[in-house]
């Protein structure tokens, strides 16, 4: 017998299991861990907080992008 595929998520499927850490997204931006904490102080990036723990949706992070290269383009 063989062992059921796993699950793929897609993210028109769950978007709201799409969630990365802190450290992840330092290493996607290339940023420090202060810098990616003032992001999300300012509200430049969109976060929730379940417990102590600080979570980042994927299409949060998506949109900090698309807008600061928007911001760059009519720079």
């Amino acid at each position: 017998m063989t062992s059921p595929s796993p699950t793929v998520l897609r993210p028109e499927a769950a978007p709201a299991l799409d969630l990365l850490t802190v450290p992840q997204v330092m290493a996607r931006l290339q940023l420090g861990r202060s810098a990616v904490y003032d992001l999300l102080r300012s509200g430049q990036l969109a976060s929730i907080t379940l417990g102590r723990a600080r979570r980042i949706p994927t299409h949060a992070l998506t949109d900090f992008i698309r807008t600061r290269l928007e911001q760059e383009a009519a720079a």
